[in-house]
Parts: structure tokens; sequence; C-alpha cells
């Protein structure tokens, strides 16, 4: 039985459904024919020949037109004002994190068109019914009431319940549910999404960041399976041991591999952003005050322990963000190019760009300080230990290129992603940090939005660096 990351290293997923659009010559559209698209919005549209005049370079702009609305064109199942179901791409699945992530670049369009605010209202509801289902989920199935479609998450050794498609517990994913809604609200002004349901959703999230502060004991979460990658499992069902400070334990990373010590310290950050964000939904978009106050004492607590126990000391003395640690001074320096990431913490808004100690930590991670950036013959990058050494991840790039003061920067990062998509047209999930004929995930809309994300924000704040030639 081939197991997710088996799958996704030999793209046989896509590779079984690829549709007759993807072979199409040189710089013809690789989007479906109108007709086969799962989504439509005239805006995006607008936006897309907005931006796509813009850019000078050809293949840059052909790359644009085709990843932005990918999300839209291949992943949408369902769209309704209380059901919206967006899957990863190859996989089936809505993963709270992916799906909320996939749907942020069209968020400044919503007030414009209707159907696309539709669209994310039905997300937002779908998100707050799956954390119902289980708080603990990182991926669910379509049908609420069936059992996992995903051959590699049969067997695990966890409580599996009608709905779940898998069951990795990841601080990020509950953070993406709080960061959807409060984008949706902070883009329109509608309160419409944010109902009895969607609250008791955000209290069991606050409860279940709470349980997993495990100051009295390791919780209810408990997962095991059988895999030969240690990270696919978790030592005992628990993760690696720890002493109680005040932050969240995460069993996974975004990368959906266990975590080596389980407080993982982007992840933690992103809880404070989120949580103050869900302060501000509650006195704002849904008044609550007793949610509000709980949502930001608990990211106080939380914000100071990261200040007591989140920093380490790097050989030469240099103080950094740690990626995870254990409470009892133990600490390991990595960066995995999945957001929350240490690169990535700008981008979510957990510091200020010009924050000291991110830029130290930044740049250590974009170095041989981190043992998942790789350089080769045709790019350097951030990869991780999902699918291996020696495979650069382009969300990697696109972070660094969002996260950039410099144009220089970001011209470097522009000319490899125009450069490594191995002629397909899309942005893929890794490539061969020297072959970039070697990727992996063809279908993968996560990245593929995200490069979208940056030439529209490059397209507004830098458009000289999207006119003149890489």
């Amino acid at each position: 039985m081939m197991d997710r990351r088996g799958m996704l290293a030999a793209g046989l997923a896509f590779a079984a459904a690829r549709p007759a659009w993807a072979s199409a010559p040189a710089f013809a559209s690789q989007r479906p024919p109108i007709g086969e698209r799962r989504f439509t919005s005239p805006a995006v549209e607008r936006e897309i020949a907005r931006v796509s005049a813009r850019i000078g370079d050809p293949k840059l702009a052909w790359m644009f037109a085709n990843s932005w609305p990918n999300t839209l064109d291949t992943t949408v199942l369902r769209a309704g004002e209380q059901d919206s179901f967006v899957v990863t791409g190859d996989i089936p699945c809505l993963w709270l994190r992916d799906s909320s992530a996939q749907m942020k670049p069209y968020l400044h369009l919503a007030r414009e068109d209707a159907r696309l605010a539709m669209l994310l209202r039905g997300l937002i509801a779908r998100h707050a019914r799956s954390v119902l289902i289980d708080p603990y989920a990182n991926a669910f199935m379509e049908d609420p009431l069936a059992r996992t479609s995903l051959s590699w998450a049969v067997d695990d050794d966890t409580e599996m319940k009608p709905g779940v498609a898998e069951r990795k517990w990841e601080v990020d994913s509950l953070c993406y549910v709080i960061r959807l809604g409060h984008q949706y609200w902070r883009a329109t002004g509608d309160a419409r999404p944010f109902d009895a349901t969607w609250a008791e959703a955000m209290r069991v999230i606050v409860r279940t960041f709470r349980e997993q502060q495990r100051k009295t004991g390791p919780g209810p979460y408990r997962f095991r399976r059988n895999a030969p990658q240690p990270t696919e499992t978790l030592l005992w069902s628990t993760g690696n041991p720890t002493r109680p400070t005040g932050l969240i334990h995460s069993g996974f990373r975004p990368s959906d591999d266990a975590c080596l010590y389980p407080f993982l310290i982007p992840a933690n950050l992103f809880a404070v952003t989120a949580l103050r964000e869900l302060a501000a939904l509650c006195s704002e978009a849904r008044p609550d005050p007793a949610l509000a106050a709980e949502a930001m004492a608990l990211a106080g607590e939380v914000s100071a322990a990261l200040r007591a126990h989140g920093t380490m000391r790097l050989p030469g003395g240099r103080r950094v963000w740690a990626y995870e640690v254990d409470g009892y001074g133990n600490a390991v320096f990595l960066d995995d190019a999945n957001v929350p990431s240490l690169s990535g913490l700008a981008y979510l808004g957990c510091v200020k760009p010009s924050d000291a100690l991110w830029r130290r930590t930044a740049d250590a991670a974009w170095s041989d300080a981190n043992p998942w950036f790789f350089r080769g013959r045709a790019a350097e990058g951030i990869g991780g230990p999902h699918v291996g050494s020696g495979q650069i991840w382009p969300m990697s790039l696109i972070v660094r290129a969002l996260s950039a003061g410099d144009d220089a920067t970001i011209r470097r990062c522009l000319k490899t992603l125009r450069d490594t998509d191995a002629d397909t047209g899309f942005v893929h999930e890794a490539f061969d940090k020297d072959d970039p004929a070697i990727f992996t995930r063809k279908w993968f809309a996560w990245a593929n939005g995200l490069f979208g994300e940056l030439i529209v924000h490059l397209a507004d704040v830098r458009p000289h660096l999207l006119k003149e030639p890489l």
C-alpha cells in the first residue's frame, strides 16, 4: 500500500488524472476549458487581465495566468452559502490549512463579486462544522458521514470519526480557520458567516489549544501510524516528552511531518496572532466579550512562554527563534518551507519585517545553519523532510519574495520560480536542486495560488519589478 509520501514523490495522483488541457504547447493557456472549470469569477478574470498586462516577461505572465486561478479552476468541488468544499488538488480532501491558504489570494476581490463572497462564506461554514466534528483532525471528507478514503490513513491508531480524512494534530490547522474568517471580515465587513455554529467552533478551538498546553497531563489526543518514515507517527502516540511551559503542543508540522520536539515555535507564534484576530472578531463581527477575553488571555500566556522558551543561540552566538523546543532546554534549529515557517513569520503577520530577531532567524534559515536549505546547479532554497534531501519547495522562494524589502532578492526569487517550473506553467510542491525537471505534485493548488498572490502583490506595490526583464 502506497502512503501519501510515496504517492506524492512518485507523482502518481496527477499522472492518473491529468486532463488533456495540460499538454498544450508552450505559452498556450494551461487552464481547463471554460465549461470545465469548477468555479468562475468575473472579478478574478478581470484581475488576471489587469495584472498580466503589467508583466513584461512572457513566461512569467503565462505562469501567473495559469497558476493564480488554479484553485477556482480545479479544486472547488462544492460552492454554496453554507457549504463550500475545496480540495488540495491531487488529493480529493479538504485540508483546513490548505483550503484557507488557497482562498486567501482572492479575498481582496470578494466585495466586487457576490458569488466569490458566497464561496468564501461557505468555506468558513464548512471549516466551523469540521472543527466541531474533530478539532484534532487536519483533513476532512466531502461527505461528513463518510469514512476516510485515504489509503494511508485507514489503519491509523487514533480516533477516526466519520467525516475525518486524516487526524494529524497540527496547531496551524486551527489557526488557519481563524485566519480565513478574520481576513474575510477585514476584506468585506460582512458578518454573515459568524453565526452560532462558528462561535461554538471558536470556543472549541480555544479549548483545544488549552488542552494542548498539557499543564496537567497529555490530553485526549493520540496518534500512531505503521509507516517506514518516523515522521509519519508519534512516539508512544503523544510525541517526545515535554515540560509544561504555557506553549501549545503540536503533534505534526504544517508539512504533515511529526515534530521532533512538540513545541513548534512558528505554529505557536501563529497561534498568538490568530487568537488576537479571534478576539477582534469577537469584539466586532460577532460580539462575545467572554470569548474575546479568553482568546486574549491565552494569546498573552503563549506570547510570554515564547519569550521565555522560544529562542536559542546558534554557533557563533546569534540569538534566533528556535524551530522546536521541549521545555527542558533542548531546541532544534531548522526551517521547513511549509507555512507557518520561521522564514514566513513576517508574511503571516506574526512579526514585523524589520524585527531584528526575525531578520537574524530568516537569514539563518536561508543558510547552511538550516539542514533543509539546499544549493544546487538550478537553484537555492528551503525544502523539508517531507520529500527528502536536495528538494527545494517553490513555496520557500515565494514567501521569501513576499517578505523581502529589497528588489534584488525579489528579482532572484522571481527568476528562479520562472526557470524551475519544468515548462509546465505551474508551481510544484518541490523540485530537485540540480534538475527542475524532477519535481513532485504537478497539481498543488496552494503553491500555485501563493505564486499568484506574489505577482498580484508586486503588481500593486513594486510594478517596476514585473515590467523589467528578469
